[in-house]
């Protein structure tokens, strides 16, 4: 017999309890979840009762405690019920925050557990696939999460098979990137389950959505844009993003793609507006930026990962770029999300560094100008 596929697993947890009865969809809301991506997995399932003449899903909003709970964008959703009060629930979507939470998960936790030895089908939203994986959910199946959070997924969990795709189904688990990903994976549910592919592409229809699977990737890389314009540039800018931790010169880069240092120059100046290295300096700066805010790496192993020489040039050019000292910017990711409650031991163990900053920027500075790699 042919091993059956993991989307074919997944039509018994998203097929109902059969006789023509419903769905039951619990729709775990936690404080700071992405209004557009709460649309985005309710409405194809609203559409599918539309497009069936029945009741193929309902759909039931929780909290944990059963109070209000404000989005991201600030509006405020009253739930159907409690979580505890939910009844005979087929399947459990966690909607998560933005930034991820790493303190007081312990109630979602237990309550997921809960849920999982009772047969009940899971997923994760946006960030939602952070509180599985914090339950030990989703060990030894494949999942993903938005782009953003990725490494700090695999950083706390580094065994769990994390993908970039927009969504994943693996048994009687689902997982969405969020925004509006989640209307490609509802999708998707609903072909699996008692409307068939009919009503899911009837209502991909409606939606005016263009479908492009779960192999389509999250983000939409400027060299993608730029496959367009210039083969040459496309090909500069995927050797600077492979080599963030330890960063090629321009003559490097050059040797590579058989031009010239100084046609790679011009190709920057005509296409981006930018030369070559301050393309460079501003995607390590980026990846920098992701992980200071979005994990809990120190400051230390985070100006290694992006190729920078010392603490104190990636703290002047971090500055440069964004305003803002990467101590001060983590704290403030802090406070906006209530997280990251090891920062200020993170912040001492770094302010120690700044005694010969200045002198150790000026010698940065000069570094950068003759060999911008680093």
């Amino acid at each position: 017999m042919d091993k059956e596929s993991s989307s074919d697993r997944a039509v018994s947890h998203w097929g109902g309890r059969g006789a023509g009865e419903p769905v039951r969809v619990g729709f775990l809301l936690v404080p700071g979840f992405s209004l557009i991506s709460f649309g985005a997995v309710v409405d194809p399932l609203r559409l599918a009762n539309t497009v069936a003449r029945k009741a193929l899903y309902q759909c039931v909003t929780l909290t944990l405690n059963g109070a209000s709970v404000r989005s991201s964008a600030g509006v405020c959703i009253t739930p159907d019920c409690a979580a505890d009060d939910a009844m005979e629930l087929d399947a459990i979507l966690v909607l998560g925050p933005n930034p991820l939470p790493t303190t007081g998960n312990e109630p979602i936790v237990r309550w997921l557990r809960a849920q999982a030895a009772n047969g009940v089908a899971l997923g994760g939203v946006d960030t939602g696939s952070y509180f599985l994986a914090c339950a030990g959910l989703l060990d030894g199946y494949r999942s993903t999460i938005h782009w953003e959070d990725m490494d700090s997924l695999l950083d706390r969990f580094p065994r769990l098979v994390v993908s970039s795709k927009l969504y994943e189904v693996d048994r009687n688990r689902c997982s969405c990137s969020g925004g509006i990903a989640p209307v490609e994976m509802m999708i998707h549910l609903i072909g699996l389950g008692e409307g068939g592919p009919r009503v899911g592409a009837a209502v991909a229809e409606l939606l005016l959505y263009d479908c492009r699977g779960s192999e389509g990737r999250q983000r939409t890389a400027l060299r993608d844009v730029a496959a367009t314009s210039h083969p040459k540039l496309v090909e500069a800018i995927k050797l600077m993003e492979c080599n963030i931790e330890e960063p090629l010169t321009m003559e490097e880069i050059a040797k590579h793609m058989q031009f010239s240092a100084r046609q790679i120059e011009r190709l920057f100046r005509e296409t981006l507006n930018c030369t070559p290295r301050q393309y460079y300096l501003q995607l390590r700066l980026e990846r920098a930026r992701q992980l200071m805010t979005r994990t809990n790496r120190s400051i230390a192993d985070i100006v290694m990962a992006c190729g920078f020489v010392s603490f104190a040039h990636f703290s002047h050019r971090y500055n440069a770029c964004f305003g803002i000292s990467p101590s001060a910017d983590r704290r403030r990711q802090a406070v906006d999300g209530d997280r990251y409650a090891n920062v200020t031991a993170d912040a001492k163990a770094t302010s120690g560094q700044h005694g010969d900053g200045d002198a150790r920027d000026e010698d940065a500075d000069a570094l950068d100008e003759n060999a911008p790699q680093h």
